[in-house]
């Protein structure tokens, strides 16, 4: 067992370097292919969807490119490169990053045993495969771009190919199946050692692209790049200097520094190379502590981050959400409901015991020496304990803002998210809030043209009643809904088991509890069946069931009328976790490709308000999932143009008189159009700037048009430019936008 730790340790070691120098390597080849760096523009988003180590990878080649005249990032369809080679360098390498720092963590437990070792042993030879493979087209690539003649010839004596690479993966895999641990780290050695060559030859051939033909010629006394008996010829071609980044830059110079002895032959120059990153020869803990110094002077590790959980949105992100909260405005508002607005903050007594076994989620604030205060967790208490203390007995409003829980971020995901809730308190016709608030939800959905979903519905005391029927006692009611609330996520299976080992149950009543919950279909039909059928006359013999069974009828009447029936589905698995639900429970459901979860939910919660005061006002709301319905709108925007901004006019004055800007667009601004303005002397950039913004007029000014009286008036989309009198501007521009806003 002690050698075996051993050996994993220096591979622990050795598989360290290379991913920093596998870095180095593919941040040369990256100028040498003259890539898009477009792939290397990640950022945490905040819902733990993008690795870390991703990030890492991303922000490390960035590093070593900054201020490269080669590689940049570009979205305009140029001639930069975007291969996956390129693309897929942020996933490998940080998987690589990932499976190091696992191994790293099992070695440091020496009690560990082989078969725990040897399993993370094999994981990393599967990522090594990965970065070899990516490696090694990269390699090819190079060749391909290369001015030096034999570099070829002399790479393909070293027979690295992606065969060589899968005959010592499965050699590794063979010696895991058969609890062979040695031997498995003995083969995941070779595996190693063949992509350091490889990576070791992406270094050489991306520098030589880089560099290869001035090199050369340096290094042969300037006679055209032949020497050592004609042994190598370069290409005589004189290449343009272009500029590297700063920190492929260093890496070059000490590559030429290393290898500048005169009178050597191609041959003797690639071993040299090759043995500088050979982790076992002298030079090479140089080169490595250099690389490493380079990619710690990162800047961009020191710039603020947001916490995790949440995110900054940008412009484009903006458009399709300020787009996205008009819409829900608009249907609420269709509805007559007023808007409100309550504090982030509210005492901690107002949210506990509200939130069942989510309220651990509460983000509670530090005591300041006076109130135990805590963000709020949702827009419903809020609203619950506004109408208590102002003793209102009816109130319909609506409220978009800002919600926090601690929760753990993944996709979709957030700490700090907006809610748009709609709720009605108040006596009313039996069921008619209840209907008009899921009619909303559907309206909502329509409105926002996500695509297909559906809105699952239930009933919480028909919920209670199934289980008073399956023998659960009163006092778990609460703690079984939220096992149920799972099974959106999890098999019945799963929550069968938390069900019965975690929270008591007996596997027969875990077991009846399945027969009832994963009944579902179509409203009228299934209500129809559950009254005639075996499981209604136990419900209907349950007086809560069965007052449920009636609720339902009312309601499902109502939607059939209303034409919004065919979006719901009859759930009885549906149980809403929160424990102040009393009636109707309802929650919406994506049905497109992106995974996301729930996209909205609401209930019925008649005492909730009466926690607050003397008086009970029965209510009932819904709560869209603005973030995830917007990572649905976002991810159908992706192929569509986006305008940032409303811009309609453009103020193109040429050269440098602000005072000419400013008097013509605050012209426009003054009869309420959106105008900007450029000064600049080159006419170019501006109808640039007009076609990047999407701007679709331009009033172009220069010396002439100032001497005439006149201006110029372009339309971006058809190119057409007429001149107009100075004084006509603002009518002309009236007229244009109203035929053609």
């Amino acid at each position: 067992m002690s050698s075996l730790l051993e050996s994993c340790k220096l591979m622990d070691q050795s598989s360290s370097a290379l991913s920093t120098v596998a870095i180095a390597s593919a941040a040369l080849s990256c100028e040498a292919a003259r890539a898009n760096l477009s792939a290397f523009d990640l950022t945490d988003s905040g819902d733990g969807s993008v690795s870390k180590e991703d990030i890492g990878v991303s922000s490390d080649i960035k590093v070593l490119l900054n201020g490269s005249k080669l590689a940049v990032s570009s979205n305009k369809g140029d001639d930069k490169v975007n291969t996956d080679s390129f693309s897929k360098i942020p996933v490998v390498y940080g998987n690589v990053r990932e499976a190091v720092k696992s191994l790293h963590s099992v070695i440091r437990v020496v009690s560990n045993s082989g078969e725990k070792l040897g399993g993370k042993v094999l994981h990393l030879c599967f990522e090594l495969r990965n970065l070899g493979e990516g490696s090694l087209e990269r390699v090819r690539s190079n060749l391909g771009s290369v001015g030096v003649e034999c570099l070829k010839g002399i790479f393909e004596k070293e027979c690295l190919s992606e065969e060589s690479l899968r005959n010592g993966v499965k050699l590794a895999v063979e010696a895991g199946l058969e609890k062979d641990y040695v031997k498995l780290v003995k083969d995941v050695e070779l595996v190693l050692g063949i992509v350091w060559k490889i990576v070791s030859w992406e270094a050489v051939t991306a520098f030589f692209v880089l560099e290869g033909v001035e090199f050369l010629n340096e290094k042969s006394g300037g006679k055209g790049g032949e020497f050592d008996g004609g042994n190598v010829k370069a290409e005589k071609k004189k290449k343009k200097k272009v500029l590297l980044g700063k920190g492929t830059s260093v890496i070059v110079e000490m590559i030429k520094d290393r290898l500048m002895s005169k009178g050597e032959g191609l041959e003797k120059i690639v071993e040299k190379f090759l043995s500088f990153l050979d982790p076992k020869s002298a030079d090479f803990d140089g080169l490595l502590k250099k690389v490493k110094e380079i990619l710690e002077s990162n800047e961009s590790r020191r710039i603020p981050k947001t916490p995790k959980g949440t995110r900054d949105f940008a412009k484009e992100q903006m458009t399709i959400r300020k787009k996205a909260f008009s819409i829900i405005t608009k249907v609420f508002e269709r509805h007559c409901a007023t808007a409100l607005d309550t504090p982030a903050f509210e005492l901690k007594e107002t949210l506990t015991g509200k939130y069942g076994e989510d309220s651990k989620l509460i983000y509670d604030l530090a005591d300041q020496g006076g109130e135990l205060c805590s963000l709020r967790y949702d827009l419903t208490v809020p609203f619950s304990r506004y109408v208590a203390m102002n003793g209102l007995t009816s109130f319909k409003r609506y409220h978009i803002d800002k919600v926090w829980r601690r929760d753990n971020p993944s996709k979709g995901r957030y700490r700090e998210f907006y809610q748009c809730d709609f709720d009605i308190a108040g006596q009313y016709e039996k069921m008619g809030p209840d209907f008009e608030v899921v009619r909303i939800l559907s309206e909502v959905l329509n409105a926002l043209n996500i695509g297909d979903y559906e809105i699952k519905l239930n009933h919480r005391k028909l919920l209670d009643g199934v289980l008073e029927i399956c023998g659960v006692p009163p006092a778990k009611f609460r703690t079984i809904c939220s096992s149920i609330d799972k099974l959106d996520k999890q098999s019945f299976e799963q929550v069968k088991k938390e069900m019965v080992e975690e929270k008591g149950l007996s596997v027969e009543t875990a077991d009846k509890i399945g027969t009832f919950v994963k009944i579902r279909g179509p409203p009228l039909e299934l209500l129809s069946k559950i009254m005639g059928g075996t499981e209604g006359s136990e419900l209907l013999k349950h007086n809560a069931s069965k007052e449920a069974l009636g609720d339902l009828s009312i309601l499902f009447d109502a939607l059939y009328k209303s034409r919004c029936i065919d979006k719901v589905v009859f759930d009885l698995s549906l149980a809403r976790g929160l424990d102040y639900y009393t009636g109707v429970i309802f929650e919406g459901a994506f049905k497109g490709g992106v995974q996301v979860g729930s996209i909205g939910a609401g209930g019925r919660y008649d005492n909730l308000i009466g926690n607050f005061g003397t008086k009970q006002v029965p209510a009932v709301g819904m709560s869209l999932g603005i973030e995830r319905v917007l990572t649905i709108m976002e991810e159908k925007a992706q192929n569509q143009a986006v305008r940032a901004t409303e811009t309609q006019v453009l103020v193109a004055v040429l050269g440098d008189k602000l005072a000419v800007a400013a008097e013509l667009v605050s012209e426009l601004w003054d009869v309420d159009i959106k105008a900007e303005y450029k000064v600049h002397k080159k006419v170019m950039k501006h109808i640039e700037y007009a076609i990047d913004s999407k701007i679709p007029w331009m009033v172009i000014v220069g010396e002439r048009e100032l001497n005439e009286g006149i201006v110029k008036l372009k339309n971006i989309e058809t190119t057409n430019e007429e001149v107009i009198p100075r004084s006509n501007l603002v009518g002309e521009l009236q007229q244009r936008l109203k035929l053609n806003p």
